[in-house]
């Protein structure tokens, strides 16, 4: 079984990776954000990028950084299938992945570009401006609290990297390239 977590910053194209790697790898997929919207929604909570971050840090105080992210290793190990877990923001859920034997996978691209994808996206976390898009990375990024996000330290622990400013077949090209020679490894 390979098991692979992604991190990066909003919009970069996590979800592309995840799309491709479920669709042309037969990965299964397990999402920290699905999760979350469905604790929201038993707790009549909105689901919104505040409200998952606040969620999730809350969570993760309460049961330890990885909680989340060993729940859905764990499913994804009853499987015995290649799984992809997106999208891992704790530092101690990227040390988890890679500790029990996975990859770090991140995704990053220009602030603009990445912020003209969420709003084509429109999801309900998405529906921000531009100055407010700025200001959600900055509370995922600047972080000294060990049960809150720290993206640039976990794109700092990954395994491998991807500038997704081109095409999604160059992403995907990428992403090829890196799986093929992970499996060769293995």
């Amino acid at each position: 079984m390979l098991t692979i977590g992604i991190t990066g910053t909003l919009g970069a194209g996590k979800g592309t990776v995840v799309e491709y790697l479920v669709s042309q790898k037969g990965f299964k997929h397990f999402s920290v954000s699905d999760y979350l919207t469905q604790e929201l929604l038993k707790l009549g909570k909105p689901v919104n990028r505040d409200s998952m971050r606040e969620l999730a840090n809350g969570i993760r105080t309460k049961n330890g950084p990885d909680y989340i992210t060993k729940i859905l290793f764990a499913q994804a190990k009853t499987l015995g299938s290649n799984a992809i877990i997106e999208s891992i923001r704790n530092p101690k859920e990227a040390e988890f992945i890679k500790e029990s034997g996975g990859y770090l996978f991140a995704v990053d691209a220009d602030q603009k570009i990445r912020y003209e994808r969420a709003v084509l996206r429109a999801s309900q976390k998405d529906s921000v401006t531009f100055e407010e898009f700025k200001l959600q990375e900055k509370k995922e990024s600047q972080n000294t609290d060990p049960n809150s996000q720290n993206l640039p330290k976990c794109i700092l622990l990954s395994d491998y990297k991807f500038a997704n400013n081109g095409t999604v077949a160059d992403l995907y090209k990428s992403v090829s390239d890196v799986i093929q020679k992970i499996s060769k490894q293995n």
